[in-house]
């Protein structure tokens, strides 16, 4: 069995998201190239990355209100924990949640608020991987630039063992190549991948390999070169490979550009946590604990992770950065200037208007629950520990087996979920 490292990623939740951001990536080449004359993969990446972080404005913009909203709600989350805090019993928690639920319901916001810019984030992180990997699958303009020296390679007799050969001494047996493939097509791909992929040292070695298409050679190098190069670095290799070859080959300015870009990622995001506002909490709660530790994990890890990922994706990561910050200072004007209880206002409009679409109406689940909360301590002042257990764990059984479309039922469906979301 083979793999066609030039065929588009298939899996399915990244491999979509690669199809699209490889057509955004290719579109943005072809605009560059044919209104500036400029076929750079590096600056296409640039373009994409402000792109993507353009569309992601009006959910930072959320996530930002959402903060702010955070920060006049805290007072009163504070004297709801205050309330209940020695207080472990079923129908204290109960009752703590329920105050919870409410409280959120006034300022209209959900408390999984500020988790959708993230998850929107990380799957695209990693799709631009593979794309960035593996550019030619996506980028149609790079491909065409292999078509002079792969037709000359394929007609060259005896070019199957010759690439085996290439291929071991390049080591790149990650490619899984089979030049001896009957599909040609499938051989082609295979020449892309390995001239694509083979270190800056590889160019001479295809000379010497194939000393007929010396001509055809030199003019791939100088086109492709220009396409992935940035700041004289290849954009599908790792600064960790460039620092290694460039050391070997005494290229101490390539060095020390192939170190700026971990460098630069670390820094640009430690300056967007100084720009990002941050939520007056406790300082000696466990959440503001590891808000801390992540705010300072998250840039030590992207600094480390830089080095071993293609310089591409470090372009990416810092531009990303750099334009997080940007997008920050204005933001920040904005969310400055923000009447807070007219947003308040909208917010619990908004809500209304979802609940009634789902079939809900609000009232009626606070109603039940206060019922059901004050039947648990009725019952649990007159019944033995035992008999409380049981009917507890009897009015959960209950819950289970509610008709879907009951009061009951929807009231304990939006219980659940606040339940699980302010643990």
């Amino acid at each position: 069995m083979t793999t066609l490292i030039l065929t588009q990623y298939s899996g399915s939740i990244l491999g979509p998201i690669a199809k699209v951001l490889g057509l955004v990536m290719n579109w943005i080449y072809m605009f560059l190239s044919n209104v500036f004359g400029i076929e750079n993969i590096g600056l296409t990446i640039i373009g994409l990355t402000i792109l993507i972080y353009m569309c992601m404005l009006p959910l930072t913009i959320k996530q930002q209100k959402f903060s702010k909203l955070q920060q006049r709600m805290q007072p009163e989350i504070k004297a709801i924990q205050e309330k209940y805090k020695n207080r472990r019993d079923q129908e204290s928690q109960l009752a703590m949640n329920e105050e919870t639920q409410a409280l959120y319901a006034k300022y209209g916001i959900s408390p999984t608020g500020t988790c959708l810019p993230l998850l929107l984030q990380m799957p695209v992180f990693f799709a631009l991987y593979r794309v960035i990997y593996n550019v030619p699958a996506y980028v149609s303009g790079v491909k065409a630039a292999f078509s002079g020296i792969v037709e000359g390679i394929a007609a060259t007799p005896g070019f199957q063992g010759i690439m085996e050969t290439f291929v071991k001494d390049m080591n790149l047996g990650q490619i899984q190549a089979d030049f001896n493939n009957p599909d040609l097509e499938a051989v082609k791909n295979y020449i892309v991948d390995a001239v694509y992929k083979m270190p800056t040292t590889g160019w001479d070695a295809l000379r010497d390999a194939f000393p007929g298409l010396q001509d055809t050679i030199q003019s791939t190098e100088v086109q492709l070169n220009h396409m992935n190069t940035f700041l004289g670095l290849n954009i599908s290799d790792s600064p960790f490979a460039v620092i290694t070859s460039s050391l070997a080959a005494h290229s101490y300015l390539l060095v020390l550009v192939a170190l700026l870009i971990p460098l630069a990622s670390y820094g640009s995001q430690m300056l967007n946590l100084k720009l990002m506002p941050q939520a007056d909490a406790d300082p000696d709660s466990a959440m503001a604990r590891q808000m801390k530790t992540m705010n300072y994990t998250m840039p030590l890890f992207s600094l480390f992770l830089c080095f071993t990922v293609p310089v591409g994706l470090g372009i990416y990561w810092v531009f990303s950065s750099l334009t997080r910050c940007v997008q920050q200072f204005f933001v920040n004007k904005h969310i400055r200037n923000l009447d807070l209880d007219e947003v308040i206002a909208k917010n619990v409009e908004k809500r209304k208007k979802k609940l009634e679409k789902m079939g809900i109406d609000e009232n009626q689940i606070r109603s039940a629950a206060r019922m059901r909360t004050k039947s648990n301590v009725q019952l649990s002042s007159a019944m033995s520990k035992e008999e409380r257990e049981s009917k507890i764990a009897k009015a959960y059984e209950y819950r289970k087996t509610a008709n879907p479309n009951s009061l009951t039922a929807k009231a304990n469906l939006v219980k659940d979920f606040n339940e699980r979301n302010n643990k």
